[in-house]
């Protein structure tokens, strides 16, 4: 499902319980100087992550001072973020002129400890190559290096490097929990995203196949188009001449490492596209 930008007026993108993707939830906030935002999401672990701007983020009786680095847009450096428990109520004060944060979530029953991931915490990741138009680099503000901190949800701004290209390929989906022979091949992940272009009049497209060789759906996307996706094969492109990044939330149903099951009819590509193991290694 495709959601146009627009102006949210701080209230959720995804709510909880959508009907397209139940286990995540996503909101954007903007913010002047000095102005607060309060929110709690019972049943929803969160992750409050600056796309722009400087912010303070009260949780859980601590003060996480100057989160957020960037304050041109999301392509001038790295990501911060501070981890929210479920069920527990945050305040987000603006720090700089102004701020645009990006909340993700998860559902998770159980509240855990908050805790925040600066710059020089991230897992970061980059992989294919210009050659096969699938050059990206990957950074972990919820990664594998938090997975016994954290319940189910996986937060990661990904980026193309270079002008043009494709992510998310080889064709992979992760909508069902299931094994063969014992091992787990695939693992239900809701997954939403929000792109951003630049320039900001960039676009690309967005693809979803439901089905290994026959026609599927694909969406115009824009600066600030989010995507919702519940089942298929999920490839991306940018047209050539631009730049994309897309921030992206993951939320497990019954685990938080993702098993991605790749496309059968592409899956030769994973010996074609250099380092895309390390990337697949990274989302657990």
């Amino acid at each position: 499902m495709h959601i146009p930008p627009h102006d949210n007026g701080n209230r959720p993108i995804v709510d909880v319980d959508d009907a397209t993707v139940p286990l995540n939830y996503f909101n954007i906030v903007r913010l002047t100087e000095d102005q607060t935002y309060d929110y709690r999401v019972p049943g929803y672990e969160t992750c409050i992550v600056p796309a722009t701007g400087t912010v303070t983020i009260e949780v859980g009786g601590e003060a996480y001072r100057d989160i957020g680095l960037r304050t041109e847009d999301v392509f001038e450096g790295d990501p911060e973020g501070v981890y929210v428990p479920t069920d527990t109520g945050a305040r987000i004060t603006c720090r700089s002129a102004a701020a645009e944060v990006f909340i993700a979530g998860a559902r998770f029953a159980d509240t855990l400890t908050p805790f925040a991931v600066r710059a020089a915490d991230l897992d970061k990741v980059q992989y294919g190559s210009d050659d096969t138009k699938t050059h990206r680099r990957i950074a972990h503000v919820l990664g594998a290096q938090y997975h016994d901190r954290v319940g189910r949800l996986l937060v990661s701004e990904l980026f193309t490097v270079g002008e043009g290209g494709w992510s998310g390929f080889p064709s992979h989906k992760h909508d069902t929990d299931r094994t063969q022979d014992g091992e787990v091949i695939e693992t239900r992940h809701d997954e939403t995203y929000n792109f951003r272009f630049k320039p900001k009049h960039g676009s690309g497209v967005q693809m979803l196949q439901r089905t290994d060789n026959e026609p599927g759906d694909a969406y115009h996307i824009m600066d600030g188009s989010t995507i919702c996706l519940d089942r298929g094969y999920h490839p991306c492109a940018v047209l050539p001449g631009y730049r994309m990044y897309y921030f992206t939330i993951l939320g497990g149903l019954s685990q938080r490492s993702l098993k991605q099951y790749f496309q059968p009819t592409h899956a030769d590509q994973l010996s074609k596209i250099p380092g895309i193991m390390d990337m697949v290694a990274k989302f657990k």
